[in-house]
């Protein structure tokens, strides 16, 4: 149940406060000096307290309550404390709000402003309970995958990224063909890598190649190697990337790019481990975990007759879904870090910018931003015009959707300042609304 611990010398202020926090399913509790408080805060959960200045007869100058708020601060750093003051204390408490309370009301309260004040804390330590466990349970996930699992060295924080990684783990003990997909700079030879890292082949070559960089008469002699004089210019002859990659692994990227003759040639290597290279009759065998990657419809492709449909399930036995960084937010502050090394620091702004772009470019795009950035960081720091984005990202401009000031200013007023309806009526959460109100410049209630 939601609680809220009143620390004050006086019993009718305990009363009344505990009557008024009653009406409203909330659970007062109260203690009259500091001592008894602190006490209450090491064997009760309690989600915000309400604590007076002064606590001895005839003092005024407000040093117990300060005491008191910073013994509170250094023992629970998240807890919500709200203070009651005389008049003559509000500078003192003023400070107190700058140095982490979380607002003050002046002596004699008024009872709806202070209920509003309790509901909007009491639902931000809620909100803010279920993102600390979100964390932390995403953090346990990311450390059990550490520790079962050669990651080499990727960077992640996002759920997504690590269910992507935990499948690839998964399959990578197997010697089944994988099919990596998703967009382009999203990371897949990354993930191919992973596979083979965490494979039965991992003390054997890791051998990328990317069908889509190279012209097509040349992609099978890229792939299955050429005798002397097989085509023009092929003056000795040459190991394919099959050769290359014996014992271990064979990563074909842009798999879509292959074209229809090297597909026949690698269906019969994925069937028999068998092929010849160009200009040659000798049958060569080799043993190759094959894993491959494509952004394109291959479905699409096999309609249309581009791509083999008996190939495409020959490869796609088990397939690994990479989604883009828009759908994995989490990740990009932390790649954008890694990126720096320390070179620069990202500004607020600059970090609001990024986590604002969609990214069409992926982890690439990302990386090629960070990079010129970094290189024009003067002073150190990285501003929002440094990134180079899409200025209505960057700017983070208001759509047409956006709630108005003058509209979350009504909402507020109209519920009284509990964030929660006022959230509600506006069609936004109550983190969204938290973030408007801050963009704005407009107190909780």
């Amino acid at each position: 149940m939601r609680t809220v611990l009143i620390i004050d010398d006086n019993p009718a202020v305990g009363e009344a406060l505990s009557l008024a926090l009653s009406l409203h399913e909330i659970r007062p509790l109260t203690a009259l000096t500091p001592e008894q408080g602190l006490a209450m805060l090491e064997t009760e959960r309690v989600d915000v307290v309400i604590q007076d200045m002064n606590f001895t007869a005839d003092t005024t100058s407000g040093e117990e309550g300060i005491a008191l708020f910073r013994d509170i601060r250094l023992r629970h750093t998240d807890l919500p404390v709200i203070l009651l003051t005389a008049w003559t204390h509000l500078e003192t408490a003023v400070e107190l709000v700058k140095a982490g309370a979380a607002d003050y009301l002046a002596k004699p309260w008024d009872d709806n402003k202070l209920l509003a004040t309790v509901e909007n804390l009491l639902e931000l330590s809620e909100s803010t309970r279920e993102v600390t466990r979100a964390r932390n349970e995403r953090r346990k996930r990311r450390e059990d995958l550490q520790r079962r699992y050669d990651l080499n060295g990727i960077v992640f924080a996002s759920e997504a990224m690590a269910r992507t990684l935990d499948l690839a783990c998964q399959v990578a003990r197997s010697d089944v063909p994988v099919l990596i997909t998703g967009p382009n700079g999203a990371g897949k030879e990354r993930i191919a890598a992973i596979v083979h890292a965490n494979s039965g082949v991992k003390r054997g070559p890791f051998v990328a190649v990317n069908c889509g960089a190279l012209p097509g008469e040349l992609i099978e002699a890229e792939l299955f190697g050429a005798d002397a004089g097989a085509y023009t210019g092929a003056n000795k002859a040459r190991e394919g990337r099959f050769e290359l990659a014996d014992g271990g692994t064979l990563f074909l990227d842009e798999i879509g790019n292959l074209p229809l003759s090297g597909q026949v040639k690698l269906l019969r290597v994925l069937e028999t481990g068998q092929f010849e290279r160009l200009g040659s009759g000798r049958t060569r065998s080799v043993k190759v975990r094959v894993l491959s990657a494509t952004n394109a419809d291959l479905k699409a492709m096999i309609r249309a007759g581009t791509f083999r449909e008996d190939l495409y399930y020959r490869l796609n036995v088990i397939e690994v879904n990479l989604p883009p960084l828009s759908e994995r937010v989490d990740d990009i502050l932390p790649l954008a870090d890694f990126f720096l090394d320390g070179r620069a620091e990202l500004t607020d702004a600059a970090r609001d910018a990024l986590l604002a772009y969609a990214w069409p470019g992926n982890v690439r795009e990302l990386k090629n931003a960070i990079e010129r950035a970094a290189l024009l960081a003067g002073d150190g720091r990285i501003a929002p015009e440094q990134l180079n984005l899409p200025q209505v990202a960057a700017a983070g401009a208001r759509n047409l959707d956006e709630p108005s000031r003058e509209s979350v200013e009504a909402a507020l007023e109209k519920a009284g300042g509990v964030v929660s309806r006022a959230a509600q009526s506006l069609g936004l959460s109550r983190q969204a609304l938290y973030r408007r109100m801050e963009r704005y410049g407009l107190a909780q209630a």
